[in-house]
C-alpha cells in the first residue's frame, strides 16, 4: 500500500507582523553593534571654510530604558510626520472622487483599451520616471491610480502596481527636465569639488542630456520587462468565482435596452467633455501660480531664494511641499466636473458617500504606516545606515582603481549603501567628499560625479523596505490580492521587482560606461571628462 506524503502546510506572517519583528530586531541589533562600539568616521566640507571636518557616528543602543522610551513617546510623532501618510491620504481624496464619479472607468473604457497594451505600459512608465521631479510624489499618486486604471481596463492591478513602483524606484533621479535633485545634491557635488579645483562649477544644467537620455532608455527597457517577463509572472486577475454563476432567463427589451446605452454614451462622452476642459483650466491656472513677474503670479513659489530652481523646488516651496494638494485638486474637479456632465449623482451626498467607499479598503494600509513609520525611525536613530555608508565610503580611499573601474566600484558602492540610507542628499554629504575629489584626480568631471551617484541610488531603491514609499507598494499589493490567507510578503514584493532590477542596473551601467568612453557632452558644455 502507498502513501502519499503531505506537504505541510505554509505559514504567512503579515507585513505588519513582519515589519513589528523587524522594529525588535534592529532594537536588539543596536544592543549588540553598540556593545561592540561599532562606529565610524566619515568627513563633510564646512560651508563656510571650505575645508574638510571629520565626523564620528557611534551606533545608539534602542535595547534598553531609553530606546523603550523613545519608541514610545515619538509613536505618535513618527506616525503623523511620515511623509507617505499624509501624501497618501490627501491624494486618495481627489482620486476617490475621480474614481466614484465614474470618471477612471469611462476614461479607460473609451480611450484607454483602445491603446495597445505595450503603449499604455511605456507611457506609465515614462510618467512614472518622470514624476521624480518633485520628490516621492510619483509613489502615492501613480501606485492606487495605476491599480484602478489596470482593473477597469481588464489588467490585474497588481501588475499595474508593481509597474509604477518599479518605474519610480528604478528610475529615480532622472527626467525630462531638471528638478529637485539638482537642488539637493549640486551644493555638495560643488563644495566637494571646490577641493581640487576653487573655480569649480556646478550648472543647475549639468546632467541635462544625460537624465533626458536615460529617461527615454529606462522607459523602453521597462516596458519590455514589464510585459515580457513581470507579467506572466504575475498573471491575470479573477475576481469572484465564474463557475458558480448561474445564468438566469430574462426578458430583455432591446429596443429599450438600446436607447439606455446610447444615452449612458451622451451622458459619458459629454462627462469626458466637461472633465477634460475643467482638467485644461485648472492646469492653466496651476502653471500660471508657477511664472515670476506676471500680475498675481508667483503664488507657489519661494520668493526669497534667488534662483527659479530654488524657488520652485527649494526646502520651503510652496509648489513642492504642495503638490499633491495640486494633484488632488486636479482629479476632484475632473470628477466633479465629469459627475455634473454626465448626470451621476442628484446630489451632494451620493458623492461623498461613493467616495468614502474608496477609503473603505485602507484600514490595514494605515496600520502599515504606522508599524513601518516606527521601524524607520527606530533604524535612524540608531544610526546603523550612517555607520554603514560612512564604512562604504572610507573603503573608496583602500581601492587603487581608475577609470571605469573607478566608475563601476563607486557605482556599486553607493547602491549597497542605499539600502540602509536612502535619502540621496545624506548618502551625497557622505559620498561626495570622497568620490568627487577622488574621480577627479582620474580625469573624470564633477557633474559625471554626480550622474554616477544618480545611478548608484536609483539601482536598488525598489530592494529595500527601508524605503518609505515601500509601504505604500506592499500596502496596496495586499489591498488587491484576492488570497487574504496569503499575504504578499516583503519578499515576494521585492521578488516581483527583481526582473526589473537587473535590466535597470544593466542599463545604468551600461549607459554610463558608454557616456565615458564615447565622451559625449551629459549637459550643455559638460562633458565626462575634465
Amino acid at each position: 500500500m502507498k502513501y502519499r506524503k503531505r506537504k505541510l502546510k505554509k505559514f504567512y506572517f503579515h507585513p505588519i507582523t513582519v515589519f513589528i519583528f523587524l522594529t525588535l530586531f534592529v532594537m536588539v541589533l543596536s544592543a549588540i553593534c553598540s556593545a561592540f562600539q561599532m562606529q565610524a568616521t566619515y568627513d563633510t566640507v564646512n560651508k563656510i571654510t571650505g575645508e574638510l571636518e571629520p565626523n564620528l557616528v557611534t551606533v545608539e543602543n534602542l535595547f534598553n530604558f531609553y530606546g523603550l522610551n523613545f519608541l514610545i513617546s515619538s509613536a505618535s510623532k513618527n506616525f503623523i510626520s511620515f511623509a507617505p501618510l499624509g501624501m497618501l491620504l490627501i491624494s486618495m481624496i481627489g482620486v476617490s472622487v475621480a474614481e466614484a464619479s465614474g470618471f477612471t472607468e469611462a476614461l479607460a473604457k473609451r480611450h484607454l483599451r483602445k491603446v495597445p497594451k505595450s503603449v499604455l505600459t511605456y507611457f506609465i512608465i515614462l510618467i512614472a520616471i518622470f514624476s521624480s521631479l518633485i520628490n516621492d510624489i510619483g509613489y502615492v499618486i501613480l501606485i492606487p491610480l495605476v491599480a484602478s486604471i489596470y482593473l477597469t481596463n481588464k489588467r490585474n492591478p497588481i501588475l499595474g502596481i508593481v509597474t509604477a513602483f518599479c518605474a519610480v524606484a528604478y528610475g529615480y533621479g532622472v527626467s525630462l527636465f531638471i528638478g529637485s535633485m539638482e537642488v539637493s545634491l549640486i551644493p555638495y557635488t560643488t563644495s566637494a569639488a571646490y577641493l581640487i579645483d576653487g573655480n569649480a562649477h556646478i550648472a543647475l544644467t549639468s546632467n541635462l542630456f544625460f537624465i533626458i537620455f536615460t529617461t527615454i532608455a529606462l522607459s523602453f527597457a521597462g516596458t519590455f520587462v514589464v510585459e515580457k517577463f513581470i507579467a506572466p509572472k504575475i498573471g491575470k486577475y479573477r475576481e469572484g468565482d465564474d463557475i458558480s454563476k448561474t445564468l438566469e432567463l430574462e426578458y430583455i427589451d432591446l429596443e429599450k435596452q438600446e436607447q439606455q446605452k446610447l444615452e449612458k454614451d451622451r451622458n459619458e462622452n459629454r462627462g469626458l467633455r466637461f472633465a477634460m476642459i475643467t482638467a485644461i483650466v485648472v492646469t492653466l491656472a496651476f502653471i500660471y501660480m508657477i511664472i515670476p513677474g506676471l500680475p498675481r503670479s508667483g503664488l507657489l513659489l519661494d520668493m526669497s531664494q534667488k534662483t527659479y530652481l530654488n524657488q520652485l523646488f527649494g526646502e520651503a516651496s510652496y509648489f513642492q511641499d504642495g503638490f499633491t494638494y495640486l494633484i488632488c485638486i486636479l482629479f476632484l474637479t475632473m470628477g466633479l466636473a465629469y459627475s455634473f456632465g454626465a448626470h451621476k449623482f442628484k446630489n451632494d451626498k451620493q458623492l461623498i458617500e461613493n467616495s468614502s467607499k474608496v477609503f473603505s479598503n485602507l484600514g490595514s494600509v494605515i496600520i502599515l504606516i504606522f508599524v513601518v513609520s516606527q521601524f524607520i525611525a527606530v533604524f535612524k536613530k540608531t544610526n546603523i545606515g550612517i555607520v554603514i555608508t560612512a564604512w562604504l565610503a572610507n573603503l573608496l580611499n583602500h581601492l587603487s582603481f581608475s577609470g571605469i573601474a573607478l566608475i563601476i566600484a563607486v557605482i556599486l558602492l553607493i547602491a549597497v549603501s542605499n539600502l540602509f540610507l536612502t535619502t540621496p542628499a545624506a548618502k551625497w554629504q557622505i559620498f561626495s567628499p570622497v568620490v568627487v575629489p577622488m574621480l577627479m584626480q582620474s580625469n573624470i568631471s564633477a557633474p559625471f560625479a554626480q550622474v554616477i551617484m544618480r545611478a548608484g541610488d536609483s539601482i536598488t531603491n525598489g530592494m529595500t523596505p527601508l524605503l518609505a514609499a515601500f509601504v505604500v507598494y506592499i500596502g496596496f499589493l495586499n489591498v488587491y490580492n484576492l488570497h487574504k490567507d496569503k499575504p504578499i510578503t516583503i519578499r515576494k514584493a521585492i521578488g516581483f521587482t527583481l526582473p526589473y532590477f537587473w535590466i535597470s542596473m544593466a542599463i545604468w551601467i551600461f549607459i554610463i560606461v558608454a557616456w565615458y568612453l564615447i565622451g559625449l557632452p551629459i549637459g550643455p558644455g559638460v562633458y565626462p571628462t575634465i
